[in-house]
């Protein structure tokens, strides 16, 4: 599919059709620079898949967790350094980023009442989401910590914090074993060449601990699940306010809810979000009409253009190299029906998200929040105790080829 969605959309261009890319199916071109730093990358990969699998069955939980998000981070990190230090905080600068919006926010309240009315004053990508990106950004300014940096840094820690939750989620469906066979594959996932720094990696890290959430929330009995349930259901408000099709979430937590038969924490985190939304409502700021307002926008935008047929499944091999090549033989593989909960819910939700035709191109980034569930995968790979070093290094040199072959906006 990556392949045929390469040629076909060179035929494309190549006929005159606009598609808004040059490196099809990835929103970039082709454009190989080395950097010093990539050596950097190369030993991280290296080391990670050499000690990683030991440690991932021999450490301790809370141990595993901490050391897959430091995993995470720094493998982010050191893929966007291959481009330099600018590399992580200049995707964040551009004219159709949120921090070019954030001067115009005045006060929140405003900033809210406003939003849907004055749609057109701001940038592409915040008048493409809710105004909850915009607002993080303006609050990092007022306690003197705004700017692009602050901001990536953020972004990537809050990125790289869905790896341990998603660990958590599926250690309470399946079991540890299958947490700690999946924490390599999540570490080594090319979308870290995303996550540093898109304001979508810190949507993924925002979706993962409320779908994690909610997932706890089934799960658990008495009132810790109740407590937990309204946990999501603010979690889920703050993911709302972040991104519209990122309510897709809720997928994974119902397929869990489904398999359990246990309906009621999943219908009261959803009661506390509606509830939420409505209050917010109240400053003026409605969601419906913020998400109708912005499908105008889109349709409206360089989409029409863009042909639905050739993005239907473009849209999905760039998700799959977001993904890594190990995950296609690790989907294949997965028998464990308690993991698959996780894994198919997630791909309902891209399903749902591609035939949808509001995500044409541009879904390495915009999917991000999908991809560590579907990376769960992994926990198929291994053979008994024995690690898929293989399969891991070319998770690896996956994520090192787009980033150093593909010049991409992020």
């Amino acid at each position: 599919m990556i392949v045929a969605s390469w040629l076909v959309g060179e035929r494309l261009i190549a006929t005159g059709t606009y598609l808004g890319l040059t490196a099809p199916p990835l929103f970039g071109s082709w454009d190989l620079q080395p950097d010093p730093w990539i050596a950097a990358a190369i030993a991280a990969a290296a080391a990670t898949v050499r000690f990683a699998p030991p440690l991932a069955l021999r450490l301790g939980w809370r141990s595993l967790l901490g050391a897959a998000f430091a995993a995470s981070f720094c493998w982010a990190l050191l893929l966007a350094l291959s481009e330099g230090v600018d590399g992580i905080t200049e995707p964040l600068v551009g004219p159709n980023e949120y921090l070019t919006t954030v001067p115009l926010v005045g006060s929140p309240g405003d900033f809210l009442a406003g939003f849907t009315d004055r749609i057109n004053d701001y940038s592409t990508h915040a008048r493409s989401h809710p105004p909850g990106m915009v607002l993080i950004l303006w609050g990092l300014a007022q306690i003197g910590l705004g700017g692009a940096g602050p901001a990536a840094i953020l972004i990537v820690i809050v990125g790289a914090s869905a790896v341990p939750a998603a660990l958590i989620a599926v250690r309470a469906v399946a079991d540890e074993g299958a947490a700690r066979r999946a924490a390599p594959f999540l570490i080594l996932a090319p979308s870290a060449v995303w996550i540093a720094t898109t304001g979508d990696a810190l949507f993924m890290g925002v979706g993962a601990w409320a779908v994690t959430l909610a997932v706890l929330a089934t799960m658990a009995t008495g009132r810790r699940s109740w407590f937990l349930a309204i946990a999501a259901g603010v979690a889920f408000t703050a993911v709302a306010m972040l991104s519209y099709g990122l309510v897709l979430l809720g997928a994974i937590p119902a397929m869990v809810a489904l398999q359990w038969r246990r309906p009621g924490p999943l219908i009261s985190a959803a009661t506390v979000a509606i509830g939420l939304l409505g209050l917010l409502a109240l400053t003026g700021f409605s969601w419906i009409d913020g998400f109708h307002t912005t499908r105008i926008e889109y349709l409206e935008s360089v989409a029409k253009t863009r042909p639905y047929s050739y993005f239907l499944f473009a849209n999905i091999a760039s998700f799959a190299i977001a993904l890594g090549p190990a995950i296609a033989p690790a989907l294949a593989r997965l028998r464990d029906r308690r993991v698959w909960l996780l894994v198919g819910g997630a791909l309902l939700a891209v399903a749902v998200a591609d035939l949808s035709g509001m995500s044409k191109a541009e879904v390495e980034r915009i999917w991000l929040p999908f991809t560590p569930w579907v990376g769960l995968a992994g926990a198929a790979l291994w053979t008994g105790s024995k690690p898929p070093r293989r399969l891991l290094a070319l998770q690896s040199a996956a994520a090192i080829a787009v980033e150093l072959g593909v010049a991409t906006t992020w």
